[in-house]
């Protein structure tokens, strides 16, 4: 209708008053980005509307103009358009003279089938599996005619690749977010059972499928938790979260030490086991990767209610490696007798995690059973290990596990003897990353 186009975005960049036949007249000037296709309506290039006013105002409103560029009055604008989006380019945009800045955090993440992705607060099996984004509101805003104690923040969730996606068929993910009050919460990832007991303090207006969403959030002084989604699980992405707020904020980045070595002499070892490993060992009273192989895969084989493929010759030189500490590349007493009770300690966790009994673990309850094991993961490691050791149906099982556990014990051991004053981070030449075993 006279050349608008429907359900296309326009942009608005002037507003004036004029005088028009004795009365004032409200004007609006919008342009089309594509720079051609105007309206041609009422105060139109042109339009009689133009010959009613004072000629220096008319010089005025179309000396300025672009290709693309026109005049409506307020009343045709509010009649024509349905939507109007104001974009604040500062948080004092529309309400103070003083110009100030945004404070802005900026969050990458990723959703992954079986590790992060869990779709929104509709699937509370999943949701929790979902990247969680800490952030810490330190101030309220300066506002004196208000008494509210709160802090204003504007949190944007944005699809990454997306038009990358679509041209191999690919669409736009439908998105959002809540937040949540963490007061008092440890720096670790939020489980199942919290979000059961606790409503989000404040949400995305809609799931939708746009390249980004955002909304703009007044909350006291405090932690919360934001959490992006997208409404159905599975779904895979890359997205970026920005939290930006009026006052200084602050972040959580949480740094995890490795679980404690269990320290025990021969003294502590019980004559059962003693026996036990003198008759495994033969004469050099040492077990060697073969023989350790050979061991477990037996010991498994006994547990039916465990499904397995077995431990690897590269699994078992792993746990050689982890255990070894005179470099014989063998297990001594002591040594076989601490990788005996980790195993049996994981063993109890994968069964407390096998919540079907089906003989293998999901892949959304790994982040808990490593926490359960004493490692806590950031989102992008988890990934990696769900990407690594879980199957094509998102299962993990026992042996898969193990080999987890003992490839990150290895690490973490290595990077905290790279961090002796526990800094959260390392610095290594490359022979001292090059002596470390691969798996």
């Amino acid at each position: 209708f006279k050349k608008l186009v429907k359900g296309h975005a326009y942009s608005v960049t002037a507003f004036r008053d004029v005088n028009y036949r004795g009365q004032q007249e409200q004007l609006i000037r919008i342009r089309n980005p594509w720079g051609q296709v105007e309206w041609t309506g009422a105060w139109s290039d042109g339009s009689s509307e133009w010959d009613n006013i004072d000629p220096g105002d008319r010089e005025e409103l179309q000396l300025k103009m672009e290709d693309g560029e026109f005049w409506m009055s307020f009343r045709d604008f509010m009649r024509e358009f349905s939507r109007l989006e104001i974009c604040n380019l500062t948080p004092d945009a529309l309400t103070k003279d003083e110009l100030s800045r945004w404070h802005t955090q900026v969050f990458e993440g990723t959703w992954r089938r079986g590790s992060t992705a869990g779709g929104c607060r509709n699937h509370p099996a999943t949701f929790w599996i979902n990247p969680q984004f800490k952030i810490k509101l330190l101030e309220e805003d300066d506002d004196p005619g208000d008494d509210e104690v709160a802090c204003s923040f504007l949190v944007a969730l944005m699809q990454k690749h997306r038009r990358r996606e679509r041209r191999v068929g690919g669409d736009m993910h439908t998105i959002g977010f809540a937040v949540y009050e963490a007061h008092g919460t440890q720096n670790v990832h939020l489980k199942k059972d919290f979000f059961l007991r606790n409503q989000s303090r404040a949400r995305s207006e809609t799931f939708i499928n746009l390249r980004e969403v955002s909304n703009q959030i007044r909350l006291p002084p405090g932690e919360y938790i934001v959490v992006p989604s997208t409404f159905e699980p599975h779904k895979e992405a890359d997205f970026v979260l920005r939290v930006f707020t009026e006052k200084q904020s602050d972040t959580a980045s949480p740094f995890w030490p490795v679980p404690p070595q269990e320290e025990i002499t021969e003294d502590d070892i019980e004559d059962g086991f003693k026996n036990m490993f003198q008759q495994l060992a033969g004469e050099d009273m040492e077990i060697s990767v073969f023989e350790l192989r050979t061991i477990l895969n037996r010991v498994i084989a006994r547990h039916k209610d465990l499904k397995t493929d077995g431990f690897s010759m590269d699994s078992c030189r792993n746990m050689v490696n982890l255990m070894d500490k005179d470099g014989s590349a063998r297990l001594g007493l002591v040594e076989f007798q601490i990788l005996w009770n980790k195993i049996r300690s994981w063993l109890t966790i994968f069964r407390q995690h096998d919540l079907d009994k089906s003989g293998t673990m999901s892949s959304y309850e790994m982040r808990m059973a490593l926490e359960s094991a004493g490692f806590k993961l950031n989102n992008k490691l988890h990934q990696v290990v769900v990407a690594r050791y879980a199957d094509d149906d998102m299962g993990v099982d026992f042996d898969n596990f193990v080999c987890c556990l003992v490839k990150l014990e290895a690490m973490f051991r290595f990077f905290h003897s790279m961090d002796p004053e526990g800094t959260g981070t390392a610095v290594m030449n490359l022979a001292e990353v090059r002596a470390q075993p691969s798996g």
